[in-house]
């Protein structure tokens, strides 16, 4: 059955079933139910891809995601997708990898799909070098491009980040207030947010008079295992720190196992702070201290702005997101 079927069965014009499809107020309700009563009987489908190409809107958003393993970035795909079928938007959800080869052709074919707009899940798409980032401002010429937890100032992107350089500084703050003197930087990627958070941890040990050769920062594996095994080969006798940060929370577990393996009292010889919040907070013992970056609210603007772009309102081309440090059992 197609509209023109309908339109015969229903003995309307072509144009009236239209009209009923698209939810005119053209058309009366006598006549609109005769329509819908035909659609159901005959279990008449409207195509989409027609209906998108009269209307110049497929109501569908691209959404590009690493690696969906990730709790994070999962997370950031669920928020997202909820949000975007709340305003009556479905989803195209694009798992990429980190290679950049792989970014751009998924991206490509998102756009082949008549895709309304790209949501872009992890700061990760922001790319050191600025000509790899050049697939992305030149998607933003046909479709508006949302970055969530990254920045990118160019025509038609729109950015929703947290403010992880203010989160990590304050964080190291606290544990100087607390006489730690021997502090840890680990972290697992030098993505946008991981730049950020390096230079957090840099700038709060340089406000207390630290060289950078006296600044520790490593990079390390993600997993727990996989910390826990590096920070083994790296510290095989004594380990020479007294307060740990991370930019995940499963490496702050990582390294809390690694002091409990070696007989570390958790907090009183060693603090750990954690990033994300997530639930491995409390599943470990003690539980972890952590920074709460607001995944959920950072996805909620950030869907909300792109709402507002594609009506044609104004709006901001970047929001920051406020962080905060949840205290638990790492920590004194």
């Amino acid at each position: 059955m197609n509209i023109y079927d309908i339109s015969q069965k229903a003995g309307v014009s072509i144009a009236t079933v239209s009209r009923v499809l698209n939810g005119s107020n053209r058309v009366s309700e006598k006549t609109r139910q005769k329509v819908l009563s035909v659609m159901n009987e005959t279990g008449y489908t409207p195509n989409i891809f027609a209906k998108g190409l009269s209307s110049n809107s497929m109501q569908t958003i691209g959404i590009l995601c690493a690696n969906v393993s990730d709790p994070y970035l999962a997370n950031g795909v669920y928020y997202t997708e909820r949000m975007l079928r709340q305003f009556g938007y479905n989803s195209l959800l694009s798992c990429t990898g980190h290679e950049l080869k792989n970014k751009q052709q998924a991206l490509s074919m998102l756009l082949k799909k008549r895709i309304d707009a790209v949501v872009m899940v992890g700061s990760h798409y922001i790319e050191s070098a600025a000509q790899d980032r050049q697939y992305i401002q030149e998607a933003a010429k046909q479709i508006p491009v949302i970055i969530f937890n990254g920045f990118i100032e160019h025509d038609n992107i729109y950015c929703s980040f947290s403010q992880d350089r203010k989160a990590i500084f304050d964080a190291a703050e606290y544990l100087l207030s607390q006489n730690r003197r021997r502090l840890l930087f680990l972290y697992t990627m030098l993505s946008y947010s991981g730049h950020e958070k390096l230079s957090g941890f840099q700038e709060a040990l340089q406000a207390h008079g630290y060289s950078k050769r006296e600044i520790a920062a490593l990079q390390c594996p993600v997993s727990v295992m996989e910390t826990l095994e590096f920070l083994e080969s790296l510290y095989p006798d004594n380990f020479p720190f007294d307060g740990i940060i991370t930019s995940e929370d499963s490496v702050a577990i990582g390294a809390l196992k690694f002091a409990q393996s070696r007989g570390i009292v958790i907090p009183d010889e060693l603090e750990i702070i954690g990033y994300n919040n997530s639930q491995l907070c409390v599943c470990c013992t003690p539980e972890l201290t952590s920074i709460d970056n607001h995944l959920a609210s950072m996805c909620e603007n950030g869907v909300q702005n792109l709402i507002r772009v594609l009506k044609h309102e104004p709006i901001c081309a970047s929001v920051s997101i406020p962080c905060d440090l949840v205290f638990r059992g790492t920590t004194k």
